[in-house]
């Protein structure tokens, strides 16, 4: 009771201070006090005003007036100008009786209404239409004088928190619709230039790639064709005038890697300049100095990454530099893909003071999978402030998905260091978890520290393709799994009576659910009753707390856990080729022949990910011979193929199977040709032959007939396409 009073004693005391000093009083009583003056009345004061007053309201049950401009006496003043113009800076000036919200530009009168709220009347945000705040009859200010600006003047994320007005304001998120006149931003070629429109009469405005013209809505520009720079203003400037107002456009190139013009006049160029970024950088300045008054922004991106050697971008070219290809275990000083990254980006800050990073932090092919990768947020975001980046994007999270790993919180510590990255990135994840987990967060707090400690001790990468198996002898071995386990029993318990903190910590289980079934389908002699029993659990939740796709390809939970019951839990081995030695005649490629041998006939089925289980072969025939020991009596012959379009893996030409007594003559059974398909979902295809009537045989050979090369619809247009097998069933 001692306590009690003393901490009675000390808010008494903390109020009557409060009261003592305060330069405002906005509330007393539950009634209004203040009234807001808008110093111009536009969109921005509007959305600020309202803001403060729907706050305000929530707090205390006020409502807070927009009064005349001329009006006299415990004003709160919003939108005059701040002393030092920043773009989405402000300044805050609370004095005798009078709160000024003063902008340097942009939104930043909004976004001094939020820092107002957080810092001054304990409103604290932190996902999705989930925040707190302390009710009170009375709201009064002290004296302030205060002043803030980003470190980046645009700032965007992926998060289904966007979907929240409020969300987005309040963590000072940006979109790239209201920067980018036409929406058109990144991987544009194809939408100015329509290979659709323009590629079967003009193959020549496209790339030249392994001898030929290549048209294709994922083929590059021929640079070096004047008739494409024509084309290209003639279209930029009917979209400039379509979108009045807007000055920035993205005129950059489409997605693939390596897929640039290698035409004799493109080709020089870029051994001129040293880089293929040279070539691109040459066109987009000529544009750029046809519209001066225009920003022009280009991906530096995989084959584009790194900067030319004579070449300069012009002021209004703006390079969007992505580091697609580093590992995210450490920061990107610490290991060799991110010091090729700092490499580009230390030589684009040479150059060029108008640099926009595009970040990532996202496991694409499997987003609902533990991504411990906080430890480095901050420091990259600071390394891209120090050389030069006005802009950032990070691509965390799956956009508009639930789920992905810890998205909530990687969302808000991500915004709050895009605003300022020399904040303690560690009191920040306490702070948001403290808020969003309640009573749960010292649990979730260990198990963070744990994960990341064992990611870090087991020297694995962790990459944005990565697949939880990848992890199962380190950061998700057997023992650290089984504590991790009782770590989150421990954080359900702790907020068991409050269902919206439960669903939080059984939400932030989930990665972990996924990767212990992933783990479990790669091993022989699994409890097939228990195992359903979690991924009944791990279906529930998924549908109870809104979960939709498990990887950028929109895969659905519930069909990964109807495929997961009919393809990786234990079934009667009717395979008679189940152990069979395998004899090439044309092996695949090196980096899979470590477990080929075993990988097509040891019952275990790859899952989404070519990363395990999968046996690939590179713009090659694959002709192989099961060897099943003695004569066996069976009809049919299934391979199993993995179609994975964004790591270029397609379906191949065709297959065909034979049989043999003597492993010299062969008897055709059947053959099958694949059609296209062009669907973005990851996919397991099965290529079946049937015979008429049984055979015997003791030896299966295996033909298959690779498509060669990507198709001009695809990422890979020219360059060899890839097949994956991981299993050959006889029956």
């Amino acid at each position: 009771m001692k306590m009690y009073r003393r901490l009675g004693l000390l808010a008494a005391l903390v109020m009557m201070t409060s009261a003592a000093f305060a330069q405002m009083t906005m509330v007393s009583k539950g009634k209004a006090k203040a009234y807001i003056v808008l110093a111009e009345d536009n969109s921005v004061n509007r959305e600020a005003a309202d803001m403060l007053a729907r706050f305000v309201n929530k707090i205390s049950g006020a409502q807070l007036e927009i009064a005349p401009a001329q009006a006299k006496g415990g004003a709160i003043v919003i939108g005059e100008a701040a002393a030092t113009p920043a773009e989405d800076g402000f300044e805050l000036v609370c004095k005798n009786g009078a709160l000024h919200i003063k902008t340097g530009g942009g939104k930043g009168a909004v976004y001094g209404v939020v820092t107002l709220l957080e810092r001054y009347m304990g409103v604290s945000y932190y996902a999705y239409k989930a925040y707190t705040l302390t009710p009170s009859a009375n709201i009064e200010l002290p004296e302030i004088e205060m002043s803030d600006k980003p470190a980046f003047r645009f700032r965007q994320t992926h998060s289904y928190g966007c979907q929240d007005p409020d969300f987005e304001r309040w963590f000072r998120l940006e979109n790239s619709q209201d920067e980018f006149a036409g929406n058109l931003w990144v991987h544009t070629f194809n939408r100015i230039l329509p290979s659709s429109v323009y590629g079967e009469k003009h193959p020549e405005y496209y790339s030249f790639i392994n001898g030929k013209r290549r048209p294709g809505s994922h083929s590059q520009w021929c640079l070096s064709n004047p008739e494409v720079y024509e084309l290209a203003v003639q279209k930029i400037d009917s979209i400039f005038k379509a979108n009045p107002g807007m000055k920035m456009i993205s005129v950059s190139q489409n997605d693939g890697n390596n897929t640039q013009c290698h035409c004799e006049a493109c080709a020089k160029i870029e051994e001129y300049e040293g880089a293929p970024s040279g070539n691109l950088i040459r066109f987009v300045n000529k544009l750029a100095k046809r519209f001066p008054d225009k920003q022009f922004s280009t991906l530096a991106y995989l084959y584009s990454m790194h900067p030319p050697k004579h070449v300069k971008p012009l002021p209004n070219v703006n390079i969007m530099l992505c580091d697609i290809d580093c590992k995210r275990e450490v920061p990107l000083t610490d290991n060799e893909s991110g010091r090729d990254f700092m490499r580009a980006l230390e030589g684009w800050s040479k150059i060029s003071n108008n640099i926009f990073v595009w970040d990532y932090g996202i496991n694409f092919d499997n987003m609902v999978a533990p991504f411990p990768n906080f430890h480095i947020i901050q420091k990259n975001i600071q390394l891209f402030k120090e050389h030069h980046a006005t802009m950032i994007f990070e691509q965390i999270n799956g956009g508009r998905q639930r789920g992905t790993d810890f998205g909530e919180m990687r969302a808000y510590m991500i915004a709050k260091l895009m605003w300022d990255p020399y904040q303690n990135a560690d009191s920040l994840m306490r702070t948001f978890m403290k808020g969003y987990y309640g009573a749960a967060a010292p649990y979730i707090y260990k198990y963070q520290m744990m994960l990341t400690g064992a990611l870090l001790s087991s020297s694995t990468p962790l990459w944005i393709y990565d697949s939880p198996i990848s992890h199962k002898n380190g950061m998700l071995n057997d023992r650290l799994m089984k504590v991790y386990a009782e770590i989150f029993d421990q954080a359900e318990a702790a907020v068991a009576g409050d269902s919206t903190l439960l669903a939080r910590v059984q939400t932030a289980r989930l990665p972990l659910r996924y990767s212990e079934l992933e783990i479990t389908r790669t091993k022989n002699g699994q409890d097939a009753e228990a195992t359903s029993r979690k991924l009944e659990i791990f279906r529930e939740q998924c549908a109870k707390y809104g979960i939709t796709s498990l990887n950028e390809r929109n895969n659905r939970y519930d069909d990964y856990c109807d495929l997961y019951k009919k393809r990786f839990l234990p079934h009667p081995d009717t395979n008679k080729a189940s152990g069979a030695k395998v004899i090439w005649h044309s092996a695949p490629d090196k980096a899979y022949q470590p477990i080929a041998d075993k990988a097509l006939t040891d019952g275990l089925y790859g899952g989404t990910t070519f990363v395990e289980s999968w046996v690939g072969w590179e713009g090659r025939d694959a002709d192989f011979v099961l060897d099943m020991g003695e004569a066996k009596t069976f009809s049919t012959v299934t391979t199993d193929f993995l179609q994975q379009l964004g790591a270029w893996v397609l379906l191949p030409k065709s297959i065909s199977y034979s049989y043999s007594m003597d492993n010299k003559t062969f008897t055709d059974m059947g053959r099958i040709d694949f059609a296209e398909d062009k669907d973005i979902q990851v996919k397991f295809i099965p290529g079946t032959v049937a015979a008429a009537q049984p055979v015997t045989a003791r030896y299966v050979r295996v033909k298959i007939e690779t498509i060669g090369v990507c198709p001009p619809w695809h990422y890979g247009v020219g360059y060899p396409a890839w097949f994956f097998i991981d299993e050959v069933v006889v029956e």
